[in-house]
């Protein structure tokens, strides 16, 4: 019994670090959406160039994916994790370096190594709770692991507004009066010097938490080690279609999620409504999220599949895209903020059901999975870039209706496509510990 209540003591210490890592990337993560603003005002730039700071972050794991896999395999999870963090730390640094210089360019290069660092940390911390304690309780430390993760999402616009982007509506103002071009270029100096202090406590905080998780009791565990033995496997990566349908699926499915959250800043800015309100927009679609996650927990899978309430999820993404384009100023932002709801449970349902029965393939297949985070790189720029020649709200329909259109096909047939059929084992309802960034 002493033996058992000190196992139990060793995983509610291992749950605890692994929820302040799932707390740190949801902060980081979520950033996004009001660092588009600040770039935006900072750096003087129209949207198409500010949608480039969710477009270099997403786009790190699509290159880093496959890497981050070889990296943990050769050095373990533990190890991978402590790296993923310095690397974060390093490129929070850069970035508040270049962005206080006001150099664009170098400023999204400190941000992809912020991305570049998230993608070796999640890679391994994603898998790494379901596997450090009973299988039996591996949902609940899923369940923990994605409260964390929103509840960050929530504080990280709320956070970044109040130490940077506080009073922004007077700055507009005065910059807008500023009497000549040096007038004016001091006072962007001063607005983007204040990312400076921010970012480099950051970095510091990746610093002391990377050393704290070298050095903690954490279990050091390689992949092979969390693996059980595979199967053997008809074909290649080709002899399984719903892989290909499900990477489609994610890639879109981040990309919707990516427009809801951290897009929804410049949705409500096309309304003319006031930057000070709509830096802080990002934090009620991630109350969305958190209210979402929720309730699929309760309902998942004791009422209905996992399937089922993805495509119950992916038509209340077509209805609520529909209202934003019927409505105007802040009920439609409102709708907006509301797809948050509608999207939360859709990773933990892909992801499962696209790698189901890959067998020997699974952490190849899994991989790319991780690669269709890019979505969220390529789904806002498009809305950047179509909403300069259609009307916005147009634009939000035709990017985001299909795009849930197809997770609605993807959860009514996609998922059984090449004859995989059977569910998931009950460990995999919240993405066998994979909870989305």
């Amino acid at each position: 019994m002493a033996q058992d209540g000190t196992a139990d003591g060793r995983t509610r210490t291992t749950v605890g670090i692994i929820g302040a890592l799932f707390f740190l990337f949801g902060f980081v993560t979520w950033l996004n959406g009001p660092l588009i603003t600040f770039v935006k005002l900072a750096f003087t730039l129209d949207d198409v160039s500010a949608f480039m700071v969710p477009m270099v972050f997403y786009m790190s794991y699509f290159f880093l994916a496959l890497p981050s896999a070889a990296i943990l395999r050769r050095i373990g999870m533990k190890k991978g994790m402590t790296l993923g963090l310095f690397v974060m730390a390093i490129g929070a640094a850069l970035f508040g370096e270049f962005a206080t210089l006001r150099i664009f360019p170098a400023t999204l290069f400190g941000l992809f190594t912020i991305g570049a660092g998230l993608a070796l940390l999640q890679t391994a911390v994603n898998p790494y709770i379901s596997i450090v304690g009973p299988i039996e309780s591996a949902a609940q430390r899923i369940a923990v692991m994605g409260i964390c993760n929103k509840l960050a999402g929530i504080l990280a616009p709320i956070v970044l507004g109040a130490l940077v982007l506080h009073g922004v509506g007077d700055f507009e103002a005065r910059l807008a009066a500023a009497p000549d071009a040096i007038a004016r270029d001091r006072l962007l100096e001063a607005f983007a010097a204040q990312i400076y202090m921010p970012y480099l406590g950051m970095a510091g905080m990746l610093v002391l938490l990377g050393l704290f998780v070298a050095f903690s009791p954490l279990p050091d565990i390689k992949p092979p080690e969390a693996a059980p033995a595979k199967q053997g496997t008809r074909g290649g990566l080709g002899s399984f279609p719903h892989l290909w349908l499900g990477v489609v699926c994610l890639f879109l499915y981040v990309g919707v999620e990516v427009m809801a959250g951290d897009a929804i800043g410049a949705y409500g800015q096309a309304f003319g409504l006031p930057t000070a309100r709509t830096a802080f927009f990002t934090s009620l679609t991630l109350g969305g999220m958190l209210v979402g996650y929720l309730v699929g927990l309760v309902l998942i899978p004791r009422i209905v599949s996992q399937e089922r309430y993805l495509a119950i999820s992916a038509a209340l993404g077509i209805v609520l895209t529909l209202c934003c384009y019927l409505t105007r100023d802040y009920v439609s932002v409102g709708f907006v903020a509301a797809l948050g709801f509608a999207n939360a449970m859709m990773w933990p349902a892909i992801f499962p059901l696209a790698i189901r029965g890959l067998g020997r393939h699974t952490e190849t297949g899994s991989a790319m999975m991780i690669m269709a985070i890019c979505g969220g790189a390529v789904l806002p720029q498009l809305f950047a870039v179509l909403k300069q020649y259609l009307p916005f709200q147009l634009v939000f329909l035709m990017l985001m209706a299909p795009a849930y259109a197809y997770i609605l096909f993807y959860a009514l047939l996609g998922f059984r496509a090449g004859g995989v059929t059977g569910r998931p084992p009950l460990r995999s309802v919240d993405g066998l510990g994979l909870v989305e960034g």
